[in-house]
C-alpha cells in the first residue's frame, strides 16, 4: 500500500469527513468558520485529540507539535517539520462525495500574495456546478479547468471515461492528489488552454468552472483571464466537441452594458452554436459590490495596494460603460435540430435540487414548446405538484388574481388567465387540447376560445408536459 492510501485510510478512520468536522467543531465554531473566521474553530481543537490534530493541520492551516502527527501524515509529502512542530503545504478538505480535494492553502489576511500559479479549492461554485451537471450516464465526459480536480468527484460513477484538463500545471498536480486520495482511478489529465489538448475529439458531456471573474488584470490564472470574453469562447467552442444529444454545464460571469440588453449579450453568446441552450442568471451585483467582493476573496482588505487596485477596476468598468455584473449558469445540449433554441431568464429563487436531476426535462421542455407543430392534437398532462392561487376580495365572484405555482424542480410562479387555470385542472394527457379548449371556451369567460400556441410560454417554463 503506498502512501496515499495510507493516507486516505487514516483520514477516514480518524473521522477527517464533512460530518466528522462539522460535528467535532460544532454549529458554532463550523458557521464562524464557512465566514472564514478561525478563532471559534481554534478553540474547538484546542484538546488537540486526532481528529483535531487534522483539522487544525489541513483545514486551519496553523502549525501542529509533531508529536501529534500521525507516521501517515508524516510520509505523505503534504506536511514539512520545523523543529518540534509540522505544518501542512497544501489545503486538504473532506468533500461530500467521501473523497478529498488537495490546492493550495487558503489566503487569508495578512498572508503573502497570490501566485499566479495558485490552485484555489473547492467552495461554492464548484458545489453550484456540481448541483447542475445531469446526472445521466455517459460513455465520455470533460472536466475543462479542473483546478483542483472537484468535477472529477462528481463525475465518477457516471461517466465510463473521463479526461480532465487544466492550463496550470500545478492543478493537474494537486487535482492527480485529489483523485488518488479519494479513491478514483482511471482519469486522463492533461495541461493546456481551453480546447486544446482535446483537439478533434467528442464527448457525451463537458463540464466547467471556468476563470469567469471579470477584471482588469487577469493576473490569476484560476479565477480571471480580463473581460467575459473567455466565458463567450468557451460556450462558441463547445459544440465542436459535443457529440449528438451531448451536453455542456458552464458556470459564467456576464457583463451588463449601457444601452445594451444582457438577454441579448449572453443570448448572442448560444445563438451561433447551432445548440439548443438555457442561460440563468443568478445574481447581480453593481461594479462596486463586485469589486469588493473578488478583491476580498483575494485577501486584498487591508493591504497597501487595495485603494488603488479598488479604484483602477471601477475605471476599467467605466471605460467598459458596466452597469452591473451578472452571475448565472449555461447549458448547451448538441439537438441536432435545424431549428435549435435559446432559452435565457433571470431566476433568483430558490430551486430545488440538485437542478442536474431534472435539467433533462428543463431542456425538454424549452425544445417542445419551439419546436412542436399541432398543438390542437397535442395531449398536455399538468406537471406534478402544482398549485392554483387564487387571491381576491372576500366575497367576490371572480378572484382579482390566479397564479400558477410549481412546488418541484424551479418552482415557477406565472399570473394566468381563468382558462390556462381550468386547463390546469383537467390536464391528464387523456384529452387532446383543442377540444378542451373548445369546452372550457364554453363554460368559462364569453366564451372567446384560447389559441393553443398561446401555451407555448406555459410548456416551455415547465407548467405542462407534451
Amino acid at each position: 500500500m503506498g502512501s496515499v492510501e495510507r493516507l486516505r485510510e487514516h483520514l477516514l478512520e480518524t473521522g477527517y469527513t464533512i460530518d466528522g468536522v462539522r460535528d467535532r467543531l460544532g454549529a458554532v465554531a463550523a458557521g464562524a468558520l464557512a465566514r472564514e473566521e478561525l478563532v471559534p474553530a481554534l478553540r474547538s481543537t484546542a484538546e488537540r485529540d486526532p481528529l483535531a490534530t487534522l483539522i487544525r493541520l489541513f483545514w486551519l492551516g496553523v502549525p501542529v507539535p509533531a508529536k501529534s502527527v500521525a507516521p501517515e501524515v508524516l510520509a505523505s509529502g503534504l506536511v514539512t517539520t520545523a523543529g518540534d512542530e509540522v505544518r501542512a503545504t497544501v489545503h486538504l478538505q473532506p468533500w461530500e462525495t467521501d473523497g478529498y480535494l488537495v490546492s493550495d492553502r487558503k489566503v487569508r489576511p495578512g498572508d503573502p500574495a497570490l501566485s499566479p500559479d495558485h490552485v484555489v479549492g473547492a467552495g461554492g461554485a464548484s458545489a453550484n456546478l456540481a448541483q447542475l451537471v445531469t446526472r445521466r450516464p455517459v460513455e465520455r465526459a470533460l472536466d475543462l479547468g479542473t483546478g483542483c480536480g472537484v468535477q472529477v468527484l462528481h463525475l465518477a460513477g457516471r461517466a465510463e471515461r473521463i479526461t480532465a484538463t487544466d492550463v496550470n500545471p500545478r492543478a493537474v498536480e494537486l487535482a492527480g492528489l485529489s483523485w488518488a486520495l479519494s479513491g478514483v482511478t482511471g482519469v486522463d489529465a492533461r495541461t493546456g488552454s481551453m480546447f486544446e489538448p482535446v483537439r478533434d475529439e467528442l464527448f457525451d458531456l463537458i463540464v466547467s468552472n471556468p476563470p469567469f471573474v471579470i477584471s482588469p488584470a487577469g493576473k490569476l490564472t484560476y479565477r480571471e483571464v480580463g473581460g467575459d470574453d473567455f466565458c463567450r469562447a468557451l460556450v462558441r467552442q463547445a459544440p465542436r466537441h459535443l457529440n449528438p444529444d451531448g451536453q455542456a454545464h458552464f458556470l459564467a460571469n456576464w457583463l451588463h452594458v449601457e444601452g445594451e440588453d444582457w438577454r441579448d449579450r449572453v443570448g448572442g453568446w448560444l445563438g451561433e452554436t447551432g445548440c439548443d441552450g438555457w442561460v440563468v442568471q443568478r445574481d447581480v451585483q453593481d461594479p462596486a459590490e463586485y469589486v469588493e467582493l473578488w478583491l476580498k476573496d483575494a485577501a486584498e482588505q487591508g493591504t497597501p495596494g487595495y485603494s488603488r487596485h479598488y479604484d483602477q477596476w471601477l475605471s476599467w468598468f467605466d471605460e467598459r460603460k458596466v452597469e452591473a455584473i451578472g452571475f448565472g449558469w449555461i447549458t448547451l445540449r448538441n439537438s441536432g435540430s435545424l431549428d435549435p433554441v435559446v432559452r435565457v431568464e433571470h431566476l433568483t429563487h430558490q430551486v430545488e435540487l440538485p437542478v442536474g436531476q431534472y435539467v433533462d426535462g428543463v431542456l425538454d421542455a424549452i425544445a417542445a414548446a419551439h419546436r412542436a407543430t399541432g398543438l390542437e392534437a397535442a395531449r398536455l398532462r399538468t406537471v406534478e405538484g402544482l398549485l392554483d392561487e387564487r387571491v381576491g376580495r372576500p366575497g367576490a365572484e371572480d378572484p382579482m388574481k390566479i397564479v400558477l405555482r410549481q412546488t418541484r424542480g424551479l418552482r415557477r410562479t406565472r399570473d394566468v388567465g381563468t382558462v390556462e387555470a381550468a386547463l390546469a385542472g383537467v390536464c391528464d394527457g387523456d384529452l387532446a387540447l383543442g377540444p378542451l379548449l373548445n369546452v372550457i371556451a364554453e363554460l368559462v369567460g364569453d366564451g372567446e376560445q384560447l389559441d393553443a400556441d398561446a401555451l407555448r410560454p406555459l410548456i416551455a417554463e415547465g407548467f405542462f408536459h407534451v
